[in-house]
């Protein structure tokens, strides 16, 4: 559920993750200039042993000004839905395991050929904007300087295939391709696996919830009446649900539903569109 008080209104995890980069950036170019600093937190995967930090530090550096501006931007346009969509505590989990997924992936290619150190928070970034088009792959999306906006779902496919195609012609310019897409790896992975098990407690759930026939031999009114009473019984449920969810909104905001309370309310408001 996309809801933000105004189009630059930034949600808890998306603001601090933009502060925290920005201080970082400054602190790089005012007081630790040196190159020792970012070896010493630049993720390098022949040196994992003795710089095993690095597996999180190395997504709050950047190379400059334009390298920090473009990743910030991409997290402030698709994080803050993402962010509202997953809840604050999964979005953060999930922003790190795609970072962490960047540097895996990267330390498993340089045990086949050599992969330089590299600093940025494109892999997680790269791993929000995917849970967005999973979310919503038709939403537009305005990229200048084009005149009209383009799917979603296309400007990351772009993005993914870009990465791709660097990565394997080993091209040479600075950028952390293999950590892009080791951010949409690890983000596609944890995505379906949330999507299965939210699906497995689903069905769960309305195993124990719905009443099974007592008797097969049943007349076609009896049979009848039967289904009336439980789909009666079950859109019962599912309003109770929901005012109990709107309550908890109210009393706590929506970022105290988990993701399973934020599915079944998305699916209440879509049966509710299209009934």
């Amino acid at each position: 559920m996309m809801r933000s008080q105004s189009p630059f209104a930034l949600t808890p995890w998306v603001r601090g993750l933009i502060v925290a980069n920005a201080v970082v950036y400054l602190l790089t170019i005012t007081v630790f200039t040196g190159p020792w600093f970012a070896d010493a937190f630049a993720f390098g995967p022949t040196r994992v042993v003795t710089h095993w930090w690095t597996f999180v530090t190395y997504m709050f550096l950047h190379q400059g000004f334009l390298h920090l501006a473009f990743n910030m931007l991409m997290l402030f346009f698709f994080g803050r839905a993402v962010e509202e969509r997953m809840g604050g505590s999964a979005f953060g989990l999930y922003y790190f395991v795609c970072g962490l997924g960047g540097a895996i992936f990267s330390f498993v290619v340089s045990l086949f050929t050599p992969v330089a150190p590299f600093v940025g928070a494109s892999g997680a970034v790269f791993g929000v904007s995917l849970a967005f088009v999973y979310y919503w792959p038709d939403a537009p999306v305005y990229v200048f300087p084009l005149p009209m906006p383009i799917k979603a779902k296309w400007l990351v496919i772009f993005f993914a295939t870009l990465s791709l195609f660097s990565a394997i012609t080993g091209a040479r310019d600075g950028i952390a391709h293999l950590a892009h897409l080791g951010g949409f790896l690890f983000g596609f992975i944890y995505l379906k696996g949330e999507e299965r098990v939210g699906r497995g407690a689903s069905k769960a759930i309305t195993r124990r919830r719905v009443p099974r026939p007592k008797a097969r031999a049943r007349t076609r009114e009896v049979s009848q009446a039967q289904g009336e009473r439980s789909y009666r019984h079950r859109r019962r449920e599912e309003h109770d649900e929901v005012d109990r969810l709107l309550d908890k909104i109210s009393r706590s905001g929506i970022e105290s539903l988990t993701p399973e309370e934020r599915r079944l309310l998305d699916d209440a408001s879509r049966k509710l569109r299209d009934p």
